[in-house]
């Protein structure tokens, strides 16, 4: 397309994560023009981060041009991609409260945003707002295209597609190459030599090839590789976080004969296998970090003070490219370069083995006309199996803010595999009641009466 494009960000408070996607865009020469308009209810952060993106513009030396909104209607007027990163009911209230009256219960977490108690209420709390910006964008930018990196992913796509069909959006995350470059790591490989294909929903994408590329062309398969390097314990080596040793996949490596893209923790509560009241030594064993995400959290706002202060005084910004996909979508619809990224998109047979109308994570093409998402035929049964588990919850979960019908939400905590290994029909529904108390205002109204 010609002239430049308007990026939209919603939720632009989110100071770390919009620096690296729009350091990344204003790399890309198609995209150095760009007008970033920045949209947060905070104005403190939202001044922050209009700072950083002015010495991003003006380190990289681009014509690129930001604007600061408190109102989202008028940030998203006439925009052509609307970047999605905010987490409503923030560290406190919302994220304690979801981790702090499970556990009255004994019922313990690891990260509580996608699936389980917490990531129900995550979603209850959550999806409204999304729908809000949809609402607003069918009324300014209809054709924009969102780029949502909001938890909890799956319940989020699912609730779009749902309520506001034509929305042109895309779920993204960065667990398929993160992962992907861990496990290079693991086994000594470059990432450049890898070649691998997954497919799955968020957070529990399974690699159904994860392959080395040898001299003469030809690719091996390193599943053997990495079976025998968990055995002859090689692998998985230290990762960025010491809490958190990565067993937890490859042990379900070892049962399925496929490694999950999403992290051990993660996985660790989307399964009733490993969290279980009075099993430490399973805890031990697999290295789980209960109550990791508010440990997480505390950090990085710990880290953020400092790091303001840095972005205050410094005359440059250094711009690293991030792993994330945005900028090669938005490069590749507005120059037509062709892409492949990991997106979740309502499924719509790319995967015959899961149902119509759920969030899937495949592989998407991009270019002038768009995500595309690829076919993927029938996963391995015990994928499928696993994967219907976690889709359940998503489908109730969504299914209770369609029909704004509050038993719905009871019924998505009663079929939640960690929630349902560790409660009885009692306990989960006196848990349900208790969590929509404490949160309070920040669900909405049909979900507290």
């Amino acid at each position: 397309m010609a002239g430049n494009p308007k990026i939209t960000f919603i939720g632009a408070g989110s100071t770390v994560f919009m620096k690296n996607i729009i350091g990344d865009v204003l790399q890309r020469p198609a995209l150095s023009g760009a007008t970033i308009a920045l949209m947060d209810l905070n104005p403190q952060r939202l001044e922050e981060s209009a700072i950083v993106v002015n010495k991003l513009i003006s380190t990289l030396g681009v014509k690129a041009k930001a604007e600061t909104y408190s109102d989202q209607r008028k940030a998203l007027a006439g925009a052509d991609f609307v970047v999605v990163a905010f987490q409503i009911g923030g560290y406190e209230p919302c994220t304690v409260t979801d981790f702090e009256v499970p556990k009255k219960y004994g019922l313990r977490q690891t990260i509580a945003d996608t699936l389980g108690v917490g990531g129900i209420m995550r979603g209850l709390r959550t999806v409204p707002h999304l729908w809000k910006v949809c609402e607003d964008m069918l009324a300014v930018c209809p054709e924009a295209i969102m780029l949502q990196y909001v938890n909890p992913m799956a319940i989020n796509t699912w609730a779009i597609a749902e309520k506001y069909p034509t929305i042109r959006q895309v779920g993204l995350c960065h667990s398929v190459q993160g992962t992907a470059m861990e496990l290079a790591h693991d086994l000594d490989i470059p990432y450049e030599e890898i070649r691998y294909r997954a497919a799955g929903i968020n957070h529990m994408a399974f690699y159904l090839k994860f392959e080395h590329r040898q001299a003469d062309g030809s690719y091996r398969n390193l599943y053997p590789d990495l079976l025998r390097a968990y055995r002859e314990g090689r692998a998985p080596k230290p990762g960025w976080n010491p809490r958190c040793p990565n067993k937890v996949r490859y042990e379900m490596l070892t049962r399925l004969g496929y490694f999950v893209t999403e992290s051990s923790e993660h996985f660790a509560e989307y399964t009733p296998y490993f969290i279980k009241e009075g099993r430490d030594d399973l805890i031990e064993k697999f290295g789980i970090p209960l109550d990791e995400y508010p440990k997480r959290c505390i950090e990085q706002i710990e880290r953020w003070k400092g790091q303001a202060e840095a972005y205050r005084s410094a005359d440059k910004i250094e711009v690293t490219p991030s792993k994330e996909y945005a900028s090669s979508i938005i490069n590749s619809v507005w120059t037509g370069e062709p892409s492949v990224i990991y997106g979740n998109v309502r499924n719509n047979g790319c995967i015959t083995s899961l149902p119509e109308n759920c969030a899937a994570e495949v592989p998407c093409l991009v270019d002038a006309s768009g995500i595309q998402p690829t076919f993927i035929g029938d996963l391995p049964p015990q994928l499928t199996a696993l994967m219907r588990t976690n889709i359940n919850v998503q489908e109730l979960t969504v299914q209770a803010l369609m029909t704004e019908n509050r038993e719905h939400i009871y019924h998505a905590a009663m079929m939640d595999p960690h929630t349902a290994a560790e409660l009885d029909l009692d306990q989960i529904w006196s848990l349900v009641d208790d969590l929509l108390a404490a949160h309070g205002d920040w669900l909405p109204e049909w979900a507290r009466t």
